[in-house]
């Protein structure tokens, strides 16, 4: 295996702070804007195991890579900007997680690979994958083996405080034997989703099934908070997730420990440069899947829902300037 990265940085004596996947907003350019305040790993967006078990038996079939398409684009990485970078797969087939392992490692040789087993969106856990996966022990056992087997990439998984019968420390437990090098655990049960309080006493219970890095994860909005959570848990750090949507600087201030009030204009600069990078990396289209990050930006700010109202129409880099330049106007009036 690989050197451990995960070890590497808890090395250096301070908690980790993980920009946690998020389907449709960890993409590469949102990538580089957390890297830039202060993420020290950074998680792709959820990619389907069949989705690249499929293409890669048509590839193998056709003895040639098959062609790119939207599975490989959530791929995509910046190996020189995106460091810690780790690609998470979400499924239920052994076989599929398997192939894609090793075709992640051999084509994409990322920094590390992530099984996803706290996804609640009900269509993801009517496939048997997510939280669905963390209910059956022992496909969740031969899914990680499987992963294991044909990687030699760090290994890491993400579950949730519970999922139906099954909490953090039964699935723990169940693969202690294995050589796991990461868990981040949202400290929220199925049933809660998104909502409510998060346990991070489970978290804290969880070192005594498990040696590796330790991820608190779940409600962490505020530099308070990320305290409370580090405090509670006992992690060796954090999976950031909402609490950074418009507000990437929130790794900046957990790890200068000061908060950080930003004016309206410092924050569209962020946009803006988020803005330009989206359109880089993916043109017109770029701009429109970043149109669900700009209304983040403007949560909070003085005639939010008029800048929202606009920026969810933005179709390029000088609309969203211009809108902007316009929002800081009536803000100064």
């Amino acid at each position: 295996m690989n050197k451990d990265f995960w070890q590497k940085l808890k090395k250096r004596g301070r908690p980790i702070l993980a920009l946690a996947p998020m389907a449709g907003f960890t993409d590469s350019a949102f990538r580089q804007i957390a890297k830039k305040y202060g993420a020290d790993v950074l998680y792709s967006e959820m990619v389907s195991a069949a989705a690249l078990y499929y293409q890669d038996l048509s590839g193998r079939k056709k003895a040639r890579r098959p062609k790119k398409n939207a599975t490989w684009e959530l791929l995509r990485f910046n190996r020189s900007r995106e460091k810690y970078y780790v690609v998470q797969l979400f499924g239920s087939d052994p076989e599929h997680f398997a192939s894609s392992a090793r075709l992640i490692t051999e084509k994409i040789r990322p920094d590390g690979l992530d099984i996803n087993f706290g996804c609640p969106v009900p269509k993801i856990i009517k496939q048997g994958a997510g939280s669905g996966l963390m209910k059956d022990l022992a496909r969740s056992r031969a899914v990680i083996e499987a992963v294991l087997a044909n990687t030699d990439l760090p290994v890491s998984i993400k579950i949730r405080a519970k999922a139906g019968a099954v909490d953090a420390l039964k699935f723990l437990k169940n693969i202690s034997d294995l050589p796991v090098s990461a868990v981040m655990i949202h400290g929220r049960t199925l049933n809660q989703g998104f909502a409510g309080a998060p346990s991070w006493a489970i978290v804290k219970k969880a070192r005594a099934y498990f040696s590796g890095i330790i991820l608190a994860n779940g409600g962490v909005n505020d530099l308070a908070g990320a305290r409370a959570a580090l405090m509670l848990s006992g992690a060796d750090g954090l999976g950031l997730a909402r609490g950074v949507l418009g507000r990437p600087w929130l790794f900046k201030e957990i790890k200068k420990e000061r908060v950080y009030n930003l004016r309206p204009a410092q924050i569209f600069k962020i946009a803006l440069s988020h803005a330009a990078l989206a359109q880089k990396l993916k043109g017109k289209a770029g701009i429109i899947e970043l149109r669900k990050h700009l209304v983040w930006y403007a949560q909070g700010l003085t005639g939010a829902a008029k800048l929202r109202e606009q920026l969810v129409k933005a179709g390029s880099l000088k609309d969203i300037q211009d809108i902007f330049n316009k929002g800081i106007k009536n803000i100064l009036n």
